[in-house]
């Protein structure tokens, strides 16, 4: 394992889950709501500083989970998208810690996430020294992904709803993928869930 005192996480979990109806960050799975094990599974990597961002449903879902020491955070903006929780969650990481040299984001509704699929991500991150490397699923790039310093102006810059994918309007952004074999199940919609339960 690699030394992973230069890095940081911030878990997005402010949506308002409108496809479901109720808030997909307290969807229970094997005994556990899908935030609290997405919570659970990073602090198993004791990583520097870590930071959770809520917005919609912010009370239930801070009532609910044990945060687990994260600096927890509300998003008033965020109807706005994703990229205002990526703002607001890396300015609270720099404050927190202005030597930070990585961000790993993270959601809060991949179910299969593991500290092994963490590990292997961020192992793959240091040892290529790209400027950012994300999750590939479904033949794209998603999240978990990690971006360095050097990334970090860029994403304070990103508006809307398309998160960090914004990056990928830069010609000359350096970057690569690492597989997360059961990636692409995330939790939208109550058939979403239905499976999840059926796996259980």
């Amino acid at each position: 394992m690699n030394d992973y005192n230069k890095i940081g996480v911030i878990i997005l979990a402010a949506g308002s889950s409108s496809r479901l109806g109720s808030p997909k960050q307290l969807v229970q799975y094997r005994g556990k709501a899908l935030l609290q094990h997405t919570i659970d599974t990073v602090k198993t990597l004791d990583l520097k500083s870590n930071v959770l961002v809520l917005g919609a449903h912010s009370e239930m879902i801070n009532e609910a989970i044990d945060d687990q020491g994260f600096e927890t955070v509300f998003n008033s903006v965020w109807k706005e998208g994703m990229a205002s929780s990526i703002r607001i969650g890396l300015d609270t990481l720099i404050k927190l810690d202005t030597d930070i040299e990585h961000v790993m984001i993270l959601v809060s509704d991949q179910p299969f996430i593991s500290a092994e699929e963490m590990e292997a991500l961020l192992n793959f991150h240091i040892e290529t020294g790209q400027d950012a490397t994300f999750s590939e699923y479904d033949g794209g790039a998603g999240v978990p992904a990690v971006f360095s310093a050097v990334l970090f102006p860029e994403l304070e810059k990103l508006e809307g709803d398309q998160g960090a994918k914004g990056l990928f309007k830069r010609s000359d952004l350096n970057f690569g993928t690492h597989p997360f074999k059961k990636g692409n199940f995330d939790v939208d919609t109550p058939e979403d869930v239905r499976q999840l339960k059926e796996l259980e």
